[in-house]
């Protein structure tokens, strides 16, 4: 895609999570230049927050890549997305792998975590790849609409969940396995106006850099992936028309990244071959935005 010039029309969803199958335009999880190479045959993987946006666009790319694919969604809120997405991997899946499946969830209590690990594990045996992804975000102008109800809400789905699945994964996770947490470019650069969520991300940089070191001597890698903006179900679901009338056009590309354009960030660290020796990093896929940290 070329730089600069992006305009999205104008749209509004009123609640999230938000809906892919009703944007406009949809996102792009896919790509004909993209060229699998079995990177991740005969794994299992599991990816949080995998219905939409960069989710679906890693689902599918690590179907395409032999892996065996689990991943969740919000019940009743996701599941025209969900749906789509697994008949999407399924078409991409290779002969060898197991079919995939889609499990409704709301990640941000521990015993329900336990239970997604659980289905996973019952279905295919192992886990050899978690990916936390899953995530939500408001707007506020001041600290002071940010109040304790809003604030445990975005902390449970976007950090706690993430210790919750890994802490269960674990168990059935063995030396050459990986972890991938979702973090973004806030984190690094700020946003005034998402400030909880912001939060939450730099949360995520520190706990994937801890837990590095916490598994390194059981083979287990963990990386993180630190996106700027991407077109998802997320942006019409959190900003006004005017914000996503423009988004993106503050990175020096002067667009958002589709999410096929992420995916392969996550299908290169969670390949053996193509990144043994990493972990503790964060891949910056951000459109060309120089980030400090």
């Amino acid at each position: 895609m070329s730089s600069g010039g992006q305009q999205f029309p104008p749209q509004k969803q009123q609640q999230q999570p938000g809906k892919e199958h009703v944007m406009d335009p949809i996102p792009q999880a896919a790509h004909d230049d993209y060229k699998p190479a079995n990177k991740l045959r005969g794994k299992v993987a599991l990816v949080t927050g995998g219905d939409s946006g960069i989710g679906r666009a890693v689902c599918y790319c690590f179907a395409l890549e032999g892996a065996t694919v689990a991943f969740t969604y919000v019940k009743g809120q996701e599941d025209k997305d969900a749906k789509d997405t697994l008949q999407m991997i399924t078409e991409a899946k290779t002969q060898d792998s197991k079919d995939p499946i889609a499990i409704p969830m709301d990640l941000g209590y521990d015993e329900n975590c336990r239970r997604v690990v659980e289905e996973v594990v019952n279905a295919y045996g192992q886990i050899d790849i978690l990916v936390n992804n899953c995530a939500e975000q408001y707007e506020s102008t001041t600290i002071e609409e940010i109040n304790e109800e809003r604030l445990e809400r975005v902390f449970r789905t976007n950090i706690f969940s993430y210790f919750f699945m890994t802490r269960h994964a674990l168990k059935h996770m063995r030396e050459g396995s990986s972890i991938i947490n979702t973090t973004s470019i806030n984190a690094y650069k700020g946003n005034a106006s998402l400030l909880d969520y912001t939060s939450t991300k730099g949360a995520i940089v520190s706990f994937t850099r801890g837990l590095s070191l916490q598994l390194v001597s059981k083979g287990i890698r963990v990386n993180g992936v630190s996106p700027g903006p991407v077109w998802t179900p997320l942006i019409p679901a959190s900003f006004s028309e005017e914000k996503i009338k423009e988004f993106g056009s503050e990175v020096p590309m002067g667009r958002a990244a589709q999410p096929h354009e992420i995916a392969p960030s996550y299908v290169f660290l969670a390949s053996n071959i193509d990144s043994s020796y990493i972990s503790g990093q964060v891949l910056h896929p951000n459109g060309g935005a120089v980030i400090n940290g």
